[in-house]
Order: C-alpha cells, then structure tokens, then sequence
C-alpha cells in the first residue's frame, strides 16, 4: 500500500467492507428486482466486484508485479464504459440510462453509477472506508427495487441525501485535509519512489490513461534532463516571483498544491525537487470525483483522460438533493476542517497548475435527461461559494498567497505535438526582461488615457470603449500591470481592472475555447461596464446558446462586470500558433497573451485589493477595485462572483486599439494586425517573418 495512514483505519473496515462485497456478488443470480432493472444493476454489481479484484491486488501487493500490457488491459477495462467509442450505450450516459431504464429512474440510477465510479480511484489509493460507504449507498438503492412495486422517487431522493449529508465530513473533510497538510495524501510519497523510466507507472494511480496520456510520459523521458529541469525551473520560478513581485513574504509559508494531468510525472518529480529547497512541501491530490466534492465539470487536481460529454452531463448531479440545509451542513464541515488545521492552512502557498491543451474543440450536446438546477439551486449555489470563499480566505489570506499555471500540450493536437512542445518550451522560458521594457512603454501610453477604444475588422463586430481609473500622482502611480514571466506564464501582457462607468459597447470573437469549451460568434453586450446581453452559434436555437453562455461564463449570474482588461503582447505565440493552425485548440493562458482580452467577472486583485502591488519602474498600481468589488468594505457577499472567464480577440479580428486622452486625442497602440507604438515596434518583427514565409 502506497499510504500506511490508512493501514489502521482500514482493520476496522475490512468486516464491513466484506459483507457489502458479499451482498453485490449475489445480485448477479438473483430475479428479485423487476425485470427492466436487472441487466443494471448486474453491470454496476460486476462493475463493483471488478473494482474490488483491483483493490485487494493493491493491497496486497500484487498489483505491482504485472506487466506493462497488463496494467493497460486493466486500466482500459475500468474505463471502457465512458471511452467515447462505449459511452453513447452506457448506463453512465443519462439519455442512455432513461431509454433503458424509463424516465421516472433513468437520470437517478445513472447518477448512481456515476457515483459508484469514483470507487476506482479510492482502490488505488487504499481508502477501505470510501469504498465500503459507497458498496452500502449502492446495496441500499438495490434493495428499493427489489419489490414487485418500484420504489418512491422521493424515497430514492432521500437516501442519496443522507449519504451526502451524513458522509460530508468524510469526503469533503479529507479533501480540505488533502489540500492542505502534505501528510494526507499518496501521490507525493508515490512520485518520490517511482522510476519514470519504468513505463508502468503512468498506472499507478489508477487515473484512466490512454495512448494519449502514453505518448505524453515518453515524450518527456525522451527529452534531456536539462530540458526538464528547464521546464521545471520555468513552472517554479514563476511561482516564486509571485511571492517577489507581490511584496509576500514566501518565507512564512510552507506547502503549495501541485497540479496536473497524467504523464507529466517526470517534470514534477523535478519541480519537488525547486519546491522543497525553496522550503515547500508538495501537495498532490486526485481531481474530485464524487458529488459530495465536484464543483462542476472542471477537473482540478490530477487526472487522467477525461471524457468531456460525460463530465458535462453529470456537472449538475447535486441537484437531485441539494437544498439550504445541505448547504449548510457543508459550510460546517469547512468551518470545522480549516479550524482544526489552521495553523496548516496559514502556511499554504497557493497552488500550481500545469494546464495542458490540444484536446479537439469541445462544444457539448445538452440532453433534457440530466439533472440542472431549478432557480432556487442556482441561488443556494451562489451563496455558498460566496460564503465558502469568504470563510477560507479567513484560514488562507488571499494577500498572502499566491500562484502560477503555465501550458504544455497533449498529444491530442496532432502530428505536429513533439514540435509544438518543444516551441512551447521556449515560448514559456521567454526572456521577461525584454517584455517588461516593451510593455511599460505601452502602459505609459495607457496611463493618459480616460479609455481604450477597441475595433474589429472584418466579421469582427467588436466596438467597446473601456474605461479607465484616473491617476492622482502620475509619477508615482500607473493604471496598468506589467506581466513578466511569474503567476501567468508565459511573459505578454498588460492588465488593469477598468472603471466600470462608461464602459461600453460589444464584444465579438469568432471563434473561443474558455475552460475546455468551444463558443462560435460569441458576442456580449456591455453597459456601464456590465453584461446586458450575449449569444453564439454554437446552437440552433437561441435559447440554447443563451443557457450555454449564461451557465458556463455567466456560471447562472444575471449578470457579470468586466473584471479585467488586458493587452497581450506575445506575438511569437501567436506565430506559433498560426504556423500549427492550432488557434482553436489553444488554452486560454497562451491565447490571452495574443491580442486584447476581456475578462468577465471578478478582477485580477479579488481579495487582495488591500495588497499594494507595485510595478518594476516602482510605481504603485492603482486600479484593483471597481464599484462592484469595493462593496466588499460594506457587504462582502455583493463584492464577489467566484469566477473570471478570460475572452481574447486575435490579432487578426482587429483593426484597431488606441487609447484616448481625455482631450479626445488619440495614441495608437495596434493598427491592423500590428503594434504601432513607437517602442513597441519589435513585437512586429515575429509577425513580419510569419508573413514573408506565407508569402
């Protein structure tokens, strides 16, 4: 067993654990249930007993000594339910689930195997108890259906209620444990005695792993160890002039969240290594699974392949039972968790992303049989991330922490991917210096502006004026950040959080991938610096898009404000780009750095508007609140949105960004796919080469 934490707890749970494995493999024999019902929860009962082979040859050690192609076979036998191949015929699908099994159960016993899937990850990391509170949860449901008379909806309804109510501070303790004492979790202690050049590794966790996720892990045992440690210097460095360039004093602090996706495994053995002599211990959990600690369809933590449709699907499982009291019960056990372990959560740093990319645009079909959110839900929702956010922030003080995410892509971006690894390499290792130089020129243009005016060109329908904070002492203060190479890597960027008042008009992209999903002709409207209206075509009926944009960037606001104005300045990125034909399969934190980008929702600083930042010439920046965040001093629940959703236009889609004085006058920034600032000039040089070799 890889976590001897469990060894004790796991004695007492064996009995247990035992009686529910016995109960499941009888439900293969048995005719009890009706008829309609049988071949599920037989498939779900060999699903379970399949998981329990698995576990017990973890346990005892077994596991270890199979081979490579028996690791695979196993891995892709867990998983070939919701392949994309299976997973249109799968119980794990809810359209599918309520053809087989009617409408009145279908979505319910689907959500139920979902559930239940999030067992393969307790096996292997040797948590007994999880596995048997699950069997219990699946056993009771069994037993409903076992009449000649189907079972009440709301019976069904209400155990599901009690498992999540009941086990909230198990599941959702440990998580909070796991994300902050590095003593919790077995990733780390795995990686520190895992040889990556043993190709059997990559299945260690039992995370699904494709040929994909294969490819990436020996393309990175192929690549000299200078590039790794490149690469690792590159990720963690980033993190470390977080601390440096927020004037935070890393010193006090003692953990920081690593995360990422299967097959990186070497690089972050490397990263350990720069974190611990900065005085970091590593914390590395697996990304949720279970309803009791998913958030949405995001994974966050570390994962393996994911099917997207079915995460998309069951984003909204919770809704089955979700009410005040529920809520409630979950801000108690997050009060209680962060104070027994606040003297751990006052020494985490913040976390680490590597955000990988390349997956085919996802634009996700929406099916009338999964579980959503009735109004009220949505409400709840609302106010318990703004209260769950408010609360760790009391143990984890924003002003105190930081971070960094930076990008690699997966194998998934074709036959180009080696090639467009390694020039991401060095686009993340660009020289932040340089940037600083050309971008402050530009930010000394910004700060005499009253606003930015931003137009498209071509089908680019974007006309927006952005308005900008007033300077009280110029020669000490500026509006904008200048963005090196640290939290946001790569180097490229000027932001601000503009003044609300006076900004308007329309926002138009084309063609945008934000948090793995794709928006064509997204277009928002903006008055007074907030959304009034949006659309796209990813949909025939406008209802549908309209629902699609206000779920996923809205995140079931009425509204949002525009957090954040930024100008990136990363051509060579954007060459890159260009030469792959990779634009839209590109992640969000390269993307923004290759045009102007609006962000929706709350500003760069939320929570740390206190913080007084500071750019490298000296100058204090000034523009961290608008009218909405600065409600915080009065009601802190009307100052915050729990999201940012980036939206950048290509240089392609403008014809032009000038800043206006408040005379009228103008500055020129961008003309027409190119920087005409003087000083600025040698951004063009990428975009000139790019053009005389398509010439």
């Amino acid at each position: 067993m890889w976590n001897e934490q469990w060894k004790e707890e796991n004695e007492i749970f064996h009995e247990r654990h035992d009686l529910t494995i016995e109960r499941i493999r009888m439900i293969g024999t048995e005719q009890t249930a009706a008829e309609q019902f049988r071949p599920y929860f037989r498939h779900v009962a060999e699903f379970l007993l399949f998981v329990e082979e698995v576990r017990a040859m973890v346990e005892d050690g077994s596991w270890e000594k199979l081979s490579f192609d028996e690791m695979k076979e196993i891995n892709h036998k867990l998983y070939a339910d919701i392949s994309e191949e299976n997973y249109g015929t799968s119980y794990a699908n809810p359209a599918w689930a309520v053809e087989k099994l009617g409408e009145d159960f279908g979505t319910f016993l689907s959500f139920l195997y979902t559930e239940m899937r999030a067992q393969i990850g307790y096996a292997y990391e040797g948590k007994l108890k999880y596995n048997t509170i699950c069997n219990e949860l699946f056993i009771e449901i069994y037993n409903c259906f076992e009449d000649a008379q189907c079972p009440e909806f709301r019976e069904l309804k209400e155990i599901v209620y009690w498992y999540a109510s009941d086990y909230c501070d198990v599941f959702l303790a440990d998580r909070i444990e796991e994300q902050i004492s590095p003593d919790c979790g077995v990733f780390v202690p795995m990686l520190a005695k895992t040889d990556v050049s043993d190709e059997r590794f990559i299945f260690r966790t039992g995370e699904w792993i494709t040929d994909y996720e294969i490819q990436t892990m020996r393309h990175l045992n192929s690549l000299p160890e200078e590039t790794i440690q490149k690469m690792a210097d590159t990720y963690t460095e980033g993190f470390r002039r977080g601390f440096v360039l927020g004037g935070k004093d890393l010193s006090k602090k003692k953990t920081v969240n690593v995360l990422y996706s299967a097959g990186f495994e070497r690089m972050i053995q490397y990263a350990i290594r720069n974190f611990e002599k900065m005085g970091l211990r590593p914390l590395i959990f697996r990304a949720a699974n279970s309803v009791v600690t998913k958030k949405n369809h995001q994974k966050s933590g570390y994962y393996g392949a994911v099917n997207k449709q079915f995460e998309y699907d069951h984003r909204a499982d919770q809704a089955l039972f979700l009410d005040k009291k529920y809520t409630e019960r979950k801000l108690d056990v997050i009060k209680n968790t962060y104070e027994k372990q606040k003297e751990l959560a006052a020494c985490y740093a913040g976390p680490a992303w590597i955000d990988p990319f390349g997956e085919p645009p996802f634009s996700p079909e929406r099916k009338s049989e999964v579980f959503s959110y009735t109004d009220k839900q949505e409400e709840l929702l609302q106010a318990f991330a703004s209260k769950s956010s408010q609360m760790i922030n009391q143990y984890i003080k924003g002003e105190e922490r930081s971070f960094t995410i930076i990008s690699y892509p997966k194998p998934e971006i074709g036959e180009d991917y080696e090639a467009i690894f390694n020039d991401t390499i060095e686009i993340n290792a660009v020289d932040s210096e340089v940037y600083g130089q050309i971008q402050q020129t530009m930010i000394d243009a910004l700060d005499q502006g009253e606003y930015v005016h931003i137009i498209g060109r071509g089908k680019n329908q974007t006309d927006i004026k952005v308005r900008l904070h007033a300077l009280n002492d110029p020669e000490k203060e500026t509006i904008f950040e200048n963005c090196g190479s640290d939290v946001n890597i790569p180097a490229g960027e000027v932001f601000t959080s503009p003044t609300l008042e006076g900004t308007n008009g329309t926002l138009f992209v084309s063609e945008v991938y934000l948090h793995g999903m794709q928006y064509k002709d997204l277009k928002i409207q903006f008055q007074d610096g907030m959304i009034t209206d949006y659309i796209c075509a990813n949909f025939e009926k406008e209802e549908e898009n309209k629902t699609y944009i206000r779920e996923n960037i809205l995140h079931n606001h009425e509204t949002l404000p525009l957090g954040e104005f930024a100008i990136g300045t990363n051509t060579t990125a954007y060459v890159m780009v260009n030469k792959y034909q990779i634009a839209d399969k590109m992640t969000i934190l390269i993307a923004e750095k290759m045009g102007p980008h609006f962000a929706v929702g709350d500003t760069c600083y939320s929570w740390n508007e206190e913080n007084r930042v500071y750019n490298p010439n000296g100058k204090e920046i000034i523009a961290k609140d608008n009218t909405i965040s600065i409600l915080r001093k009065e009601d802190v629940n009307k100052a915050y949105f729990q999201c940012h959703t980036d939206i950048t236009i290509p240089y392609e889609e403008l014809a032009e960004i000038s800043v206006i004085r408040k005379d009228g006058s103008k500055i020129e920034l961008l003309k027409d796919m190119r920087f005409v600032l003087p000083g600025t000039e040698s951004l063009n040089e990428p975009l000139d080469r790019m053009d005389a070799e398509n010439a």
